[in-house]
């Protein structure tokens, strides 16, 4: 594919972290042969026997996780969900873009597996990847916990400078309300007071018959689940 180039192996000065051979590469259902597989700090890569390859920056990859799942894949492997596209596909969404303005908020996705002939090594490439990928956490989730509203300088209001925030006590504020943000509040009302009076699990609604088994303690809810397509995922925000 296009978007396969030529470039040295990340070493130790990069972080290498976990350095897998015999692995095999695929990107949506495509495979690219066999070669090598770096964990590195710095980047995920990948390099053929030729020396082509790719490279997978961390803050473009939202998931990943091991997959034992033989229905989903013949073979056991490292899953790497990637936000991006590769290849003849970063051709076609250029032009899917062109055409239709109403998938602009759509990110474009790429699924690689990595599936090295040893499968035991599967836990520790995927160990190797949770410990590089904390290394670049998402900058969106760091701004997240900033605060964007004005601060309230007390000093400066004592002095009477600047407007002083209103404040209403729980009548001043219902006498305030128009007719239609009163509906609102006595809906949201008996929402709230329908929820305290309803018994929950995570399974589902609770009976009553199960409400009166809740009441002597905790239930621990004894249904098996169901194993999924991922037995160690790690999505990464």
């Amino acid at each position: 594919m296009s978007f396969l180039k030529s470039f040295p192996p990340p070493g130790s000065a990069e972080g290498l972290r976990q350095q897998q051979p015999d692995t095999e590469a695929v990107l949506n259902g495509k495979s690219f042969g066999t070669g090598t597989l770096y964990i590195a700090e710095s980047r995920l890569s990948w390099l053929d026997g030729s020396g082509l390859g790719f490279s997978l920056e961390y803050p473009t990859i939202s998931l990943h996780a091991v997959s034992r799942d033989l229905n989903a894949y013949p073979r056991e492997h490292l899953y790497v969900m990637v936000n991006a596209k590769f290849g003849e596909e970063s051709k076609e969404s250029v032009a899917d873009e062109e055409e239709e303005d109403s998938d602009d908020d759509i990110e474009p996705i790429a699924e690689f597996r990595f599936v090295p002939s040893d499968r035991s090594a599967l836990e520790a490439m995927f160990t190797a990847m949770c410990e590089c990928q904390a290394l670049h956490p998402d900058p969106e989730d760091e701004d997240s916990d900033d605060y964007d509203g004005e601060e309230y300088d007390v000093e400066a209001h004592e002095q009477g400078q600047g407007d002083i925030p209103t404040f209403y006590t729980y009548e001043e504020g219902l006498s305030h309300l128009t007719a239609e943000g009163q509906a609102t509040l006595e809906r949201l009302e008996g929402m709230l007071s329908q929820s305290v009076s309803s018994q929950y699990n995570m399974a589902g609604v609770r009976t009553e018959d199960s409400v009166r088994d809740y009441e002597d303690g905790m239930e621990v809810d004894a249904t098996p689940t169901v194993a999924g397509q991922f037995e160690d995922a790690d999505v990464d925000h």
